[in-house]
């Protein structure tokens, strides 16, 4: 009986010749990459090909674009060995999970997401919450923010979005007017702008913020049946946001104080702590909601979808070389482990693409050679040359001049597959249109009510500092979203852009600014006149 026990909660059956793949996956199909039935098309999801063409790719012989402003640590993550009240293993097979007391060493990158690598980390901005587990199955990657939410529902609009937030590309000066350009003609951006234009859009440091995985994934159990699933992370030392004037203060003193928050804590024995919450929702379309589970601009109501601990998080390690563990870690919302799936989340199929193929770029095609990439098992590949290799991989061939797969000169050959797979099924029209349920305003009224009046406070007068200094067109945009959302938001800007426009008539404006500081403009002429003179030398 135990035995049975025992094969029942057993993934994949892997040996020495078992062929895996980077992560360290067993790869139990070699010959198909996933299709809408079996003609096709094929899904972006395909990590396993993927990696093995874009590998390939590469063979033949930069700061990251986005998060490159960042700081890590090591720890583990130790499992509940349930979901609530009830045993993990009824919603997924991840072995991660299965027993409680199980403890599972973790690499965790926090990050800003728009500015450079040597920016304040005082700045209006998403903080990153990447978690790197080293599963006996291989690596799991859970990548998300602060924030349980984004900015857009569609990864076609990734670049555009960033090339929105980021510094003109004339100037090289971050301007709000471009930010809300942006985000007044992507209205389903105004739940993150009512986030990101609030406290919360400056955590106190990364000890004291809440993470999320933002996008919609998918639990498998072992008979192959599916749930989606949410991932939420709590800090157990309390959730602490800055007001501009609090974070402008910090800035003036340190400007590396995030890092040095987090260094410091783990140094003196202060091991900061997360207790890791999903949400379950049975796998489907749910009509009866008023928005669509697979829409990351939204949140699941916890009243309707509770959150269930599973596991906590400790952080009890420095890095002992920045640039060899921090800047060169990599994620992926792709590297997944058996028992975990993807959902059809759009941004989350794009991220499956860009993340990865982003880090071949910036590290190299043998990133995940790096020890702090690399999976803490035995790996095997047929993978041949790149930028950086220094690991041939043929130790444990029985034929090392074979390379490829299928073969019957001995080699490394298809784990067999325990698990049932999920297999969804697949229907329509193959289409480039919007979800259907896409309401741009509801939750942001919700949250702008949860908000303390010092919150909302803080929300209009960021808010009006930059939106005052961009061109009518787009204010009149805004203030209708926010109308939409709540009565009391939509007044509140109103007035507070009137205002402003009584004040703004006797001087130029500018948006040259970094989101939420109004008069950064006035800087350049502060400079000369505080500047005290001095002599040549």
């Amino acid at each position: 009986m135990a035995g049975d026990q025992n094969k029942k909660h057993q993934t994949n059956i892997e040996n020495d010749d078992t062929l895996t793949n980077r992560q360290g996956h067993p790869v139990t199909n070699n010959q198909n990459i996933r299709t809408v039935s079996n003609r096709g098309p094929a899904t972006l999801e395909n990590y396993d090909f993927i990696e093995k063409i874009s590998h390939f790719d590469r063979e033949k012989v930069p700061e990251r674009t986005v998060h490159a402003r960042g700081a890590g640590a090591h720890g583990y993550f130790e499992s509940y060995g349930t979901a609530g009240d009830e045993p993990v293993s009824k919603y997924t097979r991840a072995k991660v999970f299965q027993k409680k007391g199980k403890q599972t060493p973790v690499f965790v990158r926090f990050s800003t997401v728009v500015h450079g690598k040597h920016s304040p980390e005082t700045l209006r901005d998403p903080r990153g919450f990447a978690v790197k587990f080293y599963t006996e199955d291989g690596n799991w990657d859970l990548v998300g923010n602060n924030i349980k939410i984004f900015f857009i529902r569609d990864a076609m609009k990734f670049p555009d979005m960033i090339h929105a937030f980021r510094p003109d590309p004339i100037t090289n000066i971050q301007d709000s007017q471009r930010f809300f350009d942006f985000c007044a003609n992507s209205p389903e951006s105004f739940h993150m702008v009512t986030f990101m234009y609030s406290p919360w859009g400056i955590p106190a440091n990364y000890r004291m913020m809440q993470g999320s995985g933002v996008n919609t994934y998918k639990w498998v159990n072992n008979d192959g049946e599916a749930v989606l699933v949410k991932y939420h992370w709590e800090p157990k030392q309390g959730i602490k946001n800055l007001t501009v004037k609090e974070a402008n203060e910090i800035q003036g003193e340190n400007f590396n104080h995030a890092t040095q928050d987090l260094y410091d804590a783990i140094e003196h024995g202060d091991y900061p702590e997360w207790e890791l919450y999903v949400q379950i929702m049975s796998d489907g379309a749910h009509p009866e909601l008023d928005f669509d589970p697979l829409d990351d601009t939204k949140i699941w109501p916890e009243d309707q979808f509770p959150w269930l601990p599973v596991g906590r998080l400790v952080l009890n390690k420095n890095p002992e070389d920045y640039f060899t563990e921090v800047e060169q870690s990599a994620f992926g919302t792709g590297v997944l482990v058996d028992g975990l799936d993807f959902s059809d989340d759009k941004m989350l199929q794009g991220r499956t693409f860009s993340y990865s193929d982003t880090q071949r770029y910036r590290v190299g095609a043998n990133y995940l050679q790096v020890p702090v990439n690399a999976a803490k098992k035995r790996v095997a590949t047929n993978q041949e040359g790149g930028t950086m290799r220094h690991e041939p991989e043929r130790s444990s061939k029985k034929n090392p001049h074979i390379n490829y797969e299928p073969s019957s000169l001995g080699n490394y050959k298809e784990a067999e597959q325990i698990g049932k797979e999920h297999t969804p099924k697949v229907e329509g029209n193959l289409v480039r249109e919007s979800i259907e349920r896409n309401d741009n305003t509801k939750q942001a009224g919700e949250t702008f009510r949860w908000f303390d009046d010092w919150e909302k406070d803080e929300l209009i007068s960021n808010l009006v500092g930059d939106l005052s200094e961009c061109t009518r067109e787009i204010q009149d945009k805004m203030m209708a979203l926010a109308d939409e959302a709540d009565k009391e938001y939509g007044r509140r800007l109103r007035e507070g852009m009137e205002e402003a426009a009584r004040k703004m008539k006797d001087r130029d404006s500018s948006s040259r600014n970094p989101l939420g500081n109004k008069d950064a403009e006035k800087a350049p002429d502060k400079a000369v006149e505080k500047g005290k003179d001095s002599n040549p030398y």
